[in-house]
């Protein structure tokens, strides 16, 4: 009897490309079933990866870029040892607010961000007026930064000049052209060179880093060195509160002002792959590295200040670059230095376009804004939302003009932008913390905070109560009208818009997220 010979197995190889292309289809479904469960289809291109969203996050929350350049304030307010105490207490309040969010990033993978979970976790009478809320506080808080962004960026150019040119004399239409010209360079690269962008913030994220220890290094090598006791024991109180410790209170919006905006990557998420994971990494990634540049950063200024009061009094407007030039003694060092702030301000910029518009087009696309039926679209051609994107660059150009006719009431409109935020960052935790503690409900995502959640909802909420507070009072308690903090008025005067437009028109159209599916 003859033997069947059995067929030989055949070995089935795949290419390090198969399983790539296979591991990313199974990713693509389950961000399309992450939205669909929400209701809503996908209609931009998810291109930016983990670490071009962390250069995104990291450029514009600018933690040691920003105490830099806002570090008087603390200086004037706490002294010292107050920076160095305040700034310790915002990264741990930091950390708990954006561990907070981060979980609920997780759950609720859209690109409205704050005013989503709001919907999802708000109690059902109160969710609706409380999202439309906090739609608008995103909103206007991104927007106001953007100018405020491109401003600071132009004047800082304006700055620099001075350095180079004594006779030159700085005028408010100057800084509004450089700051247009910003603004326009960020808009080319969010429309005409919007591929180019998840590599440019990949990009911007090196410079970041290595231009931290650009500065750092020659700072620290040239410079004269304080003390520790002046920079650890010394407090001040040149606003003349009642007490040092409303003083500290005062100035501690330098250590806020440095660690605003890693719900950047909230407003990212319909464009990121697996953006239930990634995402919350991100938030986190963001806040612990620039927490630790940002301190190094702090320690950096105290001991290598200098002559402060010659630096408070520099013609440049900007006391870091007369603390630059007091430790290398060259103007061409100084400049070196200072232009890295100058192209990282441009970078923050062109991310700031990105999350602004994003952020509205979301908002529009639930009928939260005035004509959202065109600030809702998508273009077919290019996935991006380019109605939204021209509404941002416009509103900074418009928002810019203010600046010629007073710097004062420029200012007091883009401080809107950090008690918007904290608002927005406010009310959802707070929802989500009213669950817990009811034991009611909740909905998770891959990641989460477990046993550890009702704490970091404490702790942020209650750190973003204090910072919002403090965000509107004046830097003294002697004050006229070019020192008075305005943004109490501007604020209550755009929540009020907002809750007037809800009335007459909002709640009639607005009824929280869409379902398009």
């Amino acid at each position: 009897m003859d033997k069947k010979e059995s067929a030989p197995y055949e070995m089935i190889t795949y290419s390090s490309q198969d399983v790539m292309e296979t591991a990313s289809e199974v990713v693509r479904d389950r961000d399309e079933a992450d939205l669909a469960a929400f209701g809503k289809r996908q209609q931009l291109e998810r291109q930016f990866g983990f670490f071009s969203i962390v250069g995104l996050a990291c450029t514009l929350m600018g933690t040691w870029e920003g105490l830099f350049t806002t570090f008087t304030l603390g200086l004037s307010n706490g002294g010292p040892a107050g920076l160095v105490y305040g700034f310790i207490i915002c990264w741990i309040g930091t950390l708990g607010l954006f561990c907070s969010l981060a979980e609920m990033a997780s759950a609720v993978p859209l690109a409205g961000g704050q005013y989503s979970m709001v919907w999802e976790y708000a109690p059902p009478r109160s969710r609706r007026f409380l999202s439309y809320l906090t739609g608008w506080f995103t909103c206007l808080g991104w927007q106001a930064a953007t100018a405020s962004s491109a401003y600071l960026a132009g004047t800082i150019i304006q700055g620099l000049i001075v350095l180079n040119n004594g006779t030159y004399r700085p005028q408010r239409w100057q800084g509004t052209l450089l700051l247009y010209a910003i603004i326009l360079f960020g808009g080319t690269f969010n429309t005409l060179l919007i591929r180019q962008l998840p590599s440019l913030e990949g990009l911007i994220l090196i410079i970041h880093i290595c231009g931290f220890f650009g500065i750092i290094i020659p700072l620290v090598c040239t410079a004269s060195h304080g003390s520790a006791k002046d920079v650890f024991t010394h407090f001040v109180n040149s606003g003349e509160w009642s007490s040092q410790g409303l003083a500290f209170f005062v100035g501690i919006p330098t250590g806020v002002y440095s660690f605003l905006g890693a719900d950047s990557a909230c407003h990212m998420a319909e464009e990121i792959p697996n953006a239930t994971a990634v995402v919350p990494r991100v938030m986190i990634a963001t806040t612990l590295l620039n927490g630790v540049l940002g301190f190094a950063a702090l320690m950096a200024i105290l001991f290598c200040a200098g002559d402060i009061d010659k630096a408070l009094h520099s013609p440049t407007g900007y006391p870091f670059v007369e603390i630059f030039h007091q430790a290398t003694n060259s103007i061409g060092g100084t400049t070196a230095m200072v232009c890295v702030f100058v192209v990282l301000g441009i970078c923050a910029t062109i991310g700031l376009i990105t999350t602004a518009s994003r952020m509205t087009w979301a908002f529009a696309r639930d009928n939260g804004l005035p004509g959202s039926q065109w600030l809702g679209q998508v273009d077919p051609t290019s996935a991006l939302p380019l109605y939204s994107i021209v509404v941002t660059l416009i509103s900074s150009l418009l928002l810019a003009l203010i600046n010629i006719a007073s710097t004062t009431a420029f200012n007091a409109i883009i401080s809107l932008s950090v008690a918007s935020v904290l608002a927005s960052y406010m009310v959802p935790i707070a929802c989500i913390l009213r669950r817990r503690i009811a034991r009611e409900y909740i909905r998770f995502g891959p990641w989460q905070l477990g046993r550890f959640g009702i704490l970091a909802n404490i702790v942020g909420l209650v750190y973003a109560a204090i910072a919002f507070f403090f965000s509107f009072w004046p830097p003294t308690r002697k004050v006229d009208a070019k020192s008075m903090n305005w943004a109490c008025l501007v604020w209550g005067s755009a929540m009020l818009f907002c809750s007037f437009w809800y009335l007459l028109r909002a709640r009639k159209c607005y009824r929280g997220p869409i379902r398009e599916l």
